[in-house]
């Protein structure tokens, strides 16, 4: 924000005194507390996995095999043992960093999830910019015509969009733009003719960084549908909270002054208003960012997505417990970071909250 803005003291700038006054501290019992939450989560997945109906090894074994075939490959993969005995020993494995071997896919199971986890990270990374995005325009539009047509169009709109789920949406966009219109891909995550650009798996950045232009079209023209069905009641929710924040703001006695002083209507909405006012947007994004990542279990098996989702979806049908064991793990440890990066987010925006935790 300019210096001599009305709200100088409490926007942009004010940012830059957070780092001298951040309790480090307080994060770190923050981290401490996921240890327990993780290992919760562990158990409740442990054990309803073991009390649910069904044998992963009877799906798993060939026909005709004996009862000590069946015997042998319940040992193998510890099951012939009491679920207190199997907790324990899963336990001192997931401590060492061995999450077993997938059931159903026969590979190490960290293996498995690193092949998939960037895929999923980048196709919620891109719809959170395009949630931002629509619904910061969306929001910041309305306010502007607060009171006319305008603004009275975008709030429909804005309900009917967020009343739809993503998986809905989905369908939709597959209808349209698969079938009826088929002008995006709706199936796997990049074109199979292209060749992939090898690095950290995460095919969007390694693309970028060898240059490979054809490929970045190819990867975000391949996300664009899933990615906006994640999008669009992310997007819908952002632009309800952001005007809300933004009448408040334009409610201010700051922003009466700079009306006062013969400011334009979007500088006072833009440069005086909106920086008092994007603070619980941005704290809403980075939580429903938690909620788009687990949005991507039914988009990816929608559009037959490569990410974590679908493999999760894979190892409920197979009953492969190493496998769920460890996708449930990542994704709650996924969202105990967004969590903290969240609480930190909000400290780091609001002066009065970075206080009171240094007090």
């Amino acid at each position: 924000m300019p210096p001599g803005s009305i709200a100088h003291d409490c926007g942009w700038t004010g940012f830059l005194l957070v780092r001298r006054t951040m309790n480090p501290l307080v994060y770190f019992k923050r981290v401490l507390i996921a240890i327990p939450t993780l290992l919760g989560v562990g158990v409740v997945v442990f054990v309803l996995m073991r009390v649910v109906p069904g044998d992963p090894i009877a799906m798993m074994i060939a026909p005709g095999a004996s009862p000590q075939d069946i015997q042998n490959m319940r040992a193998m993969y510890g099951l012939d043992k009491s679920i207190a005995q199997q907790f324990v020993i899963w336990l001192g494995e997931v401590l060492q960093g061995r999450f077993g071997t997938s059931i159903t896919f026969r590979q190490d199971v960290l293996t498995l999830i690193g092949e998939r986890l960037p895929a999923t990270l980048e196709l919620g990374g891109v719809a959170m910019l395009l949630a931002v995005l629509l619904g910061g325009a969306a929001g910041l539009w309305s306010a502007a015509r607060d009171g006319g047509w305008v603004s009275n169009v975008i709030d429909t709109l804005v309900a009917v969009v967020q009343s739809i789920p993503d998986f809905l949406w989905g369908l939709m966009l597959i209808l349209l733009f698969g079938v009826l219109l088929p002008w995006l891909p709706i199936s796997g995550r990049i074109d199979p003719a292209l060749s992939q650009a090898a690095g950290t798996g995460f095919l969007l950045i390694d693309s970028l960084l060898h240059g490979r232009m054809e490929l970045v079209q190819s990867l975000l023209l391949y996300m664009l549908a899933p990615a906006l069905s994640l999008a669009l009641p992310v997007a819908a929710m952002l632009a309800r909270v952001l005007k809300a924040s933004m009448q408040e703001a334009m409610s201010s006695d700051y922003v009466m002054l700079a009306r006062l002083k013969g400011m334009s209507p979007w500088h006072v909405l833009v440069v005086e208003a909106l920086p008092n006012a994007v603070t619980p947007t941005l704290s809403l994004s980075a939580v429903q960012f938690a909620f788009i990542l687990g949005g991507t279990v039914l988009i990816e098996r929608l559009f037959s997505y490569p990410g974590i989702g679908s493999l999760a979806i894979d190892a409920v049908i197979g009953r492969d417990l190493p496998l769920i064991q460890a996708i449930v793990l990542t994704f709650a440890l996924l969202f105990i970071a967004i969590n903290i990066a969240v609480d930190l987010l909000v400290v780091f925006l609001n002066p009065r909250l970075r206080d009171s935790h240094n007090a």
